[in-house]
């Protein structure tokens, strides 16, 4: 069966039109020349469409004509996480060779499945600082298979190890030890402070966007961290003014670095 025919059929079983298929991402002539063989798509577009019909890109490739040096240790690596062997999984996908486009989406997948399945077994282990190294390991992998769901279950498994001065954190709200990491982090990584406080379903609170705001003040992003330091300032004025002062001074924005520096006197 040519890609063509794949595609089709895959469309077909998931119940969808060519419009639907299409999405905002390509045209659906363009998706009708793909489909009648008169087009091939870009390895882009072919893992978008793999995406949106939950397939893997390996499933659309003519298998003959994939000269790839991972076709047979992915193979292998399926059928691991298959058998519910995470472990197994990352023992083979290190001998995996990149970059291959035809491989790295899955690739990048299923090691990101494997350490976070090995972070949860090491959390009900009751081995959390070996979890958080997982999860850790987790940020290194992107892309459309790697979606905000996925991205959401390790974070709340992330919530789950210690911090420094967490203490009793596993007694409190979710948003409360995801804030209590946070801070932990804004010093020496507020990107990584900024990422755990995303993850956080209130975000009126005044003390969230204090930490918000001056995590990115310290990544450079002086108007978003503006931004959310006029948030807290109504209740927090003493704490936001300076960090605005310095906000508006970094913007080149005099008048109003000014006024914030005369409200601190």
């Amino acid at each position: 069966m040519t890609l063509s025919e794949k595609l089709k059929q895959a469309r077909l079983e998931a119940g969808l039109s060519q419009r639907q298929l299409c999405g905002s991402e390509i045209t659906r002539n363009m998706l009708s020349q793909i489909e009648n063989g008169s087009a091939r798509p870009s390895v882009a577009t072919l893992q978008y469409l793999a995406q949106r019909l939950g397939k893997p890109i390996g499933y659309f490739l003519d298998e003959a004509a994939v000269t790839s040096p991972n076709q047979a240790l992915m193979e292998k690596a399926r059928l691991s996480y298959g058998a519910a062997d995470p472990a197994g999984v990352l023992k083979l996908l290190e001998d995996y060779r990149s970059p291959d486009p035809v491989f790295d989406p899955e690739a990048g997948l299923l090691n990101f499945l494997a350490k976070l399945a090995l972070a949860q077994q090491a959390l009900q282990e009751h081995r959390p600082y070996y979890a958080e190294q997982l999860l850790e390991e987790c940020c290194r992998y992107s892309g459309l298979y790697i979606t905000p769901p996925l991205q959401a279950m390790r974070t709340v498994l992330f919530s789950q190890t210690p911090a420094d001065h967490q203490g009793e954190a596993a007694s409190l709200s979710l948003d409360t030890a995801l804030t209590a990491k946070a801070a932990a982090f804004l010093e020496g990584d507020p990107l990584r402070c900024s990422r755990l406080l995303l993850a956080c379903d209130d975000t009126d609170a005044p003390q969230w966007n204090l930490l918000m705001g001056t995590a990115q003040m310290k990544l450079g992003q002086y108007a978003d961290a503006a931004a959310y330091l006029h948030r807290a300032e109504p209740a927090l004025p003493e704490q936001t003014a300076p960090l605005l002062e310095i906000c508006y001074r970094e913007q080149r924005l005099f008048e109003k670095a000014y006024f914030y520096a005369c409200k601190q006197k």
